[in-house]
């Protein structure tokens, strides 16, 4: 028998990011996204590591309201510069000023998840910062990269498991799925928690 027969709770990513749905699939669980509809604009003054983390807890709080049985999976992740919160770039011409901003610097990827279930009352929530170290980056470089990758919808202006991988020097980090976007390690540690085992 399945661990999700098991614990007969559905399991939802609570996310719309296609980087987070490719990660989950590789844990072979059944699972639906749904989008949480949450606000991302941080509060005033609020440090990048504590917007990761409340807006993963409001995101897979705001997917459990509604589907209280479900267990919830809810994720986020800003880049830090020195402090400085770095979100999505959204187009080409803030992610040329993103990258200029990050050349040459340690980036810490601030990565947060929470697993909850509103029925059982269950929440976990856990930061995991990965630290990346950039490579000192030319205007022709940055250009090239963006024009072939286009990552516009990406935390930082860059997909470490692809082509983005060419503008670092060296990344620090526990799990090689957090850059990407969901840390599956720790994720896997709060679903065994709420009663769903990848394994079992």
């Amino acid at each position: 028998m399945t661990s999700h027969a098991q614990s007969k709770r559905p399991l939802i990513l609570g996310s719309t990011s296609s980087y987070r749905k490719e990660l989950l699939k590789r844990l072979n669980l059944p699972f639906e996204v749904v989008s949480p509809h949450v606000d991302e604009t941080p509060f005033k003054n609020e440090a990048p590591s504590d917007l990761a983390l409340r807006l993963a807890i409001a995101k897979a709080q705001a997917v459990a309201q509604k589907h209280p049985h479900a267990i919830v999976i809810g994720s986020d992740q800003v880049a830090d510069l020195n402090s400085e919160p770095l979100g999505k770039p959204g187009n080409h011409a803030k992610a040329i000023i993103q990258l200029k901003k990050m050349s040459g610097q340690v980036v810490v990827f601030q990565t947060a998840v929470c697993v909850t279930c509103l029925e059982t009352q269950f929440m976990g929530s856990v930061l995991v910062p990965v630290q990346v170290r950039f490579r000192h980056l030319t205007d022709q470089e940055i250009e090239h990269y963006l024009t072939i990758e286009k990552p516009y919808d990406c935390a930082g202006s860059a997909k470490s498991e692809g082509l983005g991988i060419a503008l670092l020097d060296e990344i620090i980090n526990n799990d090689p799925t957090t850059l990407v976007g969901l840390p599956l390690i720790q994720t896997c540690r709060m679903l065994r928690q709420a009663g769903i085992d990848p394994l079992a």
